[in-house]
């Protein structure tokens, strides 16, 4: 993506302040989150409460939209494509990444193979792990899925060793090949 501090960018799912807004402290970010981040709005950084699924935003008002590890917590098929659609409208570009449902270690709980197993046995197991998350409240996305959710994509393999740890959408393709030829 290469972010400069000219573009503008949305972070879906921002959360407190600690991902893209940390790593960014320069760039133009409008954070957005289901619950208040009270804390958020600092510098060129601000934050509008709103649901992902329906963003109080113009078409293309952002250079970017960037989401991160947000798709796998929307469970309900329809609202997931009403998520994407809603990232695809609001960005001329959009980086959204997710964990792979077929790595071994299910990211949410740090538990092996849980993700894999009938649900309830997993929901069974999940008290074992770290997430602070229901079980009900994550469903994780393979390559496939994420594919048919944005058909217009590139889709980046994240790993670790020999294994796909995340999978990221980046799109489209056509943008960000205009984007690429003019040397950004």
């Amino acid at each position: 993506m290469k972010p400069g501090t000219e573009d503008s960018i949305l972070d879906v799912g921002c959360g407190d302040g600690g991902g893209l807004a940390a790593h960014g402290p320069d760039l133009a970010i409008t954070g957005v989150d289901r619950v208040p981040r009270p804390g958020y709005a600092t510098g060129r950084r601000r934050f509008v409460q709103a649901d992902a699924t329906a963003l109080p935003f113009g078409d293309g008002t952002f250079d970017i939209a960037y989401s991160n590890s947000v798709v796998e917590h929307i469970v309900d098929p329809d609202d997931r494509r009403r998520f994407v659609s809603e990232v695809r409208r609001v960005g001329r570009r959009y980086f959204v990444q997710t964990p792979n449902r077929w790595f071994p270690v299910e990211p949410h709980s740090l538990l092996p193979f849980i993700h894999w197993l009938p649900r309830s046995w997993g929901q069974r197991l999940w008290r074992f792990g770290v997430s602070g998350d229901p079980f009900d409240q994550t469903k994780l996305l393979g390559r496939a899925e994420l594919a048919r959710l944005f058909p217009d994509a590139r889709i980046v393999r994240e790993r670790l060793g020999p294994l796909t740890k995340s999978l990221v959408a980046v799109g489209p393709r056509e943008e960000l090949e205009l984007f690429t030829r003019r040397g950004a």
